[in-house]
């Protein structure tokens, strides 16, 4: 088996853990963490719909003039957090689950959770 293949099947293996356990509380919406190398985003997910709720990225249009004064990605990715949280705020959400989707809880995805913590919302 190839390095890379290893890799991906260890990264997937992680990352439908996470999601085994938060399908099985239907009470609470899932928000959903998806990290790149430049960009970071998070949903708010409905897995009985099968809908997103609500958005929030480092690419959004009206997130870019705060995030170009952001000094690193892990504070962009409190802001983005923050975002979220007024987003869901605005539609009547305040306990979701986090599902970080794999990726390790520091750094840029503990920085958005945080920031949606700050935000108002409940895990």
């Amino acid at each position: 088996m190839s390095r890379i293949k290893a890799k991906n099947i260890r990264f997937a293996r992680r990352r439908n853990r996470s999601k085994q356990f938060n399908r099985l509380q239907s009470d609470r919406f899932r928000l959903v963490v998806t990290r790149s190398l430049k960009n970071i985003s998070a949903q708010i997910v409905d897995d009985s719909q099968g809908i997103t709720l609500a958005s929030a990225s480092s690419m959004d249009k009206n997130l870019q003039t705060a995030l170009k004064k952001a000094g690193s990605k892990v504070e962009q990715g409190k802001m983005v957090g923050e975002e979220l949280a007024t987003r869901a705020k605005a539609k009547n959400i305040e306990k979701v689950i986090f599902d970080r989707n794999g990726f390790p809880y520091h750094g840029r995805v503990k920085a958005l959770a945080d920031g949606a913590r700050e935000g108002g919302l409940v895990f």
